[in-house]
C-alpha cells in the first residue's frame, strides 16, 4: 500500500485507530480498554460491569485531575466510543438476551498496541529475528522443493548435522545459550504472543464483514432460489479455503493436540524458571499463553458458528416471507373472486386447449366374432331322496363385540398392556374361530372400536392360539391357530 498524501488524509479521517490516538481523550480511551481488555484478554464483557469499572475510573481521575476533566458519565462515555464516528468499542446483544455486550474492535487493538510499543525495551535484540527470518526462509525453500533428489539432500544434511551434534554432547561439549540469547528470543516470543492474541480479533471481524455482505447479497436478490443457495454456500466455503481461514485452521488444529499442549506448558515451565527470564520480570500471564489462545481461539470458532447459524436463519426468514407473499396472493384472488361470484363475465373468457388428442387407429379396431349361444340340455329336474337338515343354514353365530371390549378393559385395569394369548388364557373363547376372528377385527381397527385402546400387531412373532370346542356329536375337540402376536394396550 502507497502512503501517498490522499491515502493518509483518508486514514486520518475515517480509520479508527488514527481517531483514537487524535483523541483528546485517548489516555482514558487507551488506557482503561487496555486494563480492561488487552491486558487480562478478555473477549466480550457486559454492559454493567464495563460501566461499573469506568465509573471507578472516572472517579479516580476525577479525584486526581479535578471534576471538570470528563464531566460525561459512563454510560454516554461508552454509547459515544461506540457511535460510528468512534467505533473503538462493538456493542452488541448475544442471541436471547437483553443486556448489551462490549468488545474491542480490531482497529482499538492495533492502536493500543503501537502505544505499547512506545515503551522502552530492556534491550533491542536483533539475532533472534535474524535467526527466524532465515528459518522462514528455509522452510519455504523446502516446502517448495518438488525435486526428490534435492529434498533428501537436504534431509541427509541436517541428518548429518543433528548427528554431529549428538558426537558432541556425548563427549561432554554441551553448548548453552547466554543470557543476552535468552533474554532476545524470549521477548521475541513475548511479542509475538501477544500479536497472536490480537490477530482473533481481526479474524473475527473478517468474518463478520463476510457474514453481512453476503446478507446484504442475499437482500438485493433477484435470482433464483436455487441461485442464491450456491452463491452462499459458495462465500461460506470461501473463507474456510481462503489464505486466511486454512492458516486458522492449521493453528487451530496444531493446538489443539494435547500433546502440543502438554509440550508448550512444559517448556514454559521450563523456561520461566530460567534466571535470566526471570530477570525480565515477565507478565503474569505468560505462564497461560497458550490457554489465551484456545479462549481466544474457541470464541472465534463460536462466532463463526453462531454467524452460520443466523444466516441460515436469515435465509428461512426470506423463505417464510416469500411464502407468505404467496399466501397474501391467494387469499386476495380468492376474495375478488368471491366478489364476482354473482356477477359471471359473459361470452367466452378463457380457451384451454385439451391435454391430449384422441387417436383412433383403423387397426386398433376389433374384428367381427360371433357370439356363442350356450344350449341348455332338456333336463328334468327331479326332488333328492336325501333327508338334509337345512336349519344349520340358518344358524348364525354372532359374536357380542361389546362382550370383548369389556373383558379387554377390565384386563387392562391391572396392567398398561396384555398380549391376545395371555388375554385368552383368562377370558377363554367362547364361539371358537369366529371370536378369535372378531379378536383381530378389533386389533386392526384401532382405538375406534377399542374405546380409546390401541392395539399392535407384531409379524415377526408367531403365536399358537388354542381353544376347546364341541363337535357335531357331542365330544370335546381341541383347535390350534398359529397368528402374529397381538399386544393391547391402554
Amino acid at each position: 500500500m502507497a502512503l501517498d498524501h490522499l491515502t493518509l488524509t483518508t486514514y486520518r479521517d475515517r480509520h479508527p485507530a488514527w481517531r483514537l490516538l487524535a483523541s483528546p481523550h485517548a489516555p482514558l480511551v487507551a488506557s482503561f480498554l487496555y486494563r480492561v481488555f488487552v491486558a487480562p484478554n478478555v473477549r466480550l464483557t457486559s454492559e454493567a460491569d464495563l460501566t461499573e469499572m469506568l465509573e471507578d475510573e472516572l472517579f479516580a481521575l476525577r479525584e486526581q485531575l479535578g471534576a471538570e476533566v470528563y464531566p460525561k458519565a459512563a454510560t454516554e462515555y461508552l454509547n459515544d466510543w461506540c457511535a460510528p464516528d468512534k467505533g473503538w468499542l462493538r456493542k452488541f446483544y448475544k442471541p436471547g438476551t437483553d443486556e448489551a455486550q462490549f468488545d474491542l474492535t480490531p482497529a482499538t487493538e492495533k492502536a493500543i498496541a503501537w502505544l505499547v510499543s512506545l515503551t522502552e525495551r530492556p534491550f533491542v535484540g536483533t539475532e533472534s529475528r535474524l535467526l527466524t527470518l532465515f528459518a522462514l526462509l528455509e522452510q519455504i525453500s523446502t516446502g517448495s522443493e518438488a525435486d526428490p533428489a534435492r529434498r533428501l539432500e537436504e534431509l541427509r544434511r541436517k541428518r548429518d548435522e543433528i548427528d554431529a551434534e549428538i558426537g558432541r554432547v556425548l563427549s561432554g561439549d554441551v553448548p548453552l545459550m547466554d543470557d543476552t540469547a535468552i533474554k532476545d528470543r524470549f521477548l521475541q516470543f513475548q511479542q509475538l504472543a501477544r500479536e497472536l492474541l490480537s490477530d482473533f480479533r481481526q479474524v473475527e471481524h473478517n468474518f463478520r464483514q463476510l457474514d453481512r455482505s453476503v446478507r446484504e447479497k442475499i437482500a438485493l436478490w433477484d435470482g433464483s432460489k436455487g441461485a442464491l443457495l450456491d452463491e452462499v454456500m459458495g462465500e461460506r466455503d470461501a473463507i474456510g479455503d481462503s489464505d486466511q481461514g486454512r492458516s486458522f485452521r492449521a493453528f487451530w488444529d496444531f493446538l489443539m493436540s494435547s500433546r502440543r499442549q502438554e509440550e508448550l506448558s512444559a517448556r514454559l515451565d521450563h523456561i520461566l524458571g530460567l534466571p535470566a527470564v526471570a530477570a525480565l520480570k515477565p507478565e503474569p500471564r505468560t505462564r497461560r499463553v497458550h490457554h489465551d489462545w484456545l479462549e481466544a481461539g474457541e470464541h472465534t470458532q463460536r462466532t463463526v458458528a453462531q454467524l452460520s447459524q443466523q444466516l441460515r436463519r436469515f435465509l428461512d426468514d426470506r423463505a417464510f416471507q416469500e411464502n407468505r407473499r404467496i399466501l397474501e396472493l391467494l387469499r386476495s384472488i380468492e376474495t375478488k373472486a368471491l366478489a364476482l361470484r354473482d356477477m359471471p363475465p359473459t361470452g367466452e373468457v378463457m380457451l384451454l386447449d385439451e391435454m391430449g388428442a384422441d387417436i383412433a387407429l383403423p387397426q386398433e379396431r376389433p374384428l367381427f366374432a360371433l357370439h356363442a349361444k350356450p344350449r341348455l340340455a332338456e333336463l328334468v329336474l327331479e326332488d333328492g331322496d336325501d333327508d338334509i337338515d337345512t336349519a344349520r343354514l340358518f344358524d348364525q353365530h354372532v359374536v357380542d363385540k361389546t362382550r370383548l371390549r369389556e373383558a379387554l378393559r377390565q384386563a387392562l385395569r391391572q396392567q398398561s398392556q396384555i398380549s391376545l394369548r395371555a388375554l385368552l388364557e383368562t377370558q377363554p373363547l367362547q364361539q371358537g374361530l369366529a371370536e378369535l376372528v372378531t379378536w383381530l377385527e378389533l386389533a386392526h381397527a384401532g382405538s375406534r372400536w377399542l374405546d380409546g385402546l390401541r392395539a399392535t400387531v407384531d409379524d415377526d412373532v408367531q403365536e399358537i392360539i388354542e381353544w376347546a370346542m364341541q363337535d357335531s356329536d357331542g365330544s370335546t375337540v381341541r383347535r390350534r391357530a398359529r397368528m402374529p402376536r397381538v399386544i393391547f394396550t391402554r
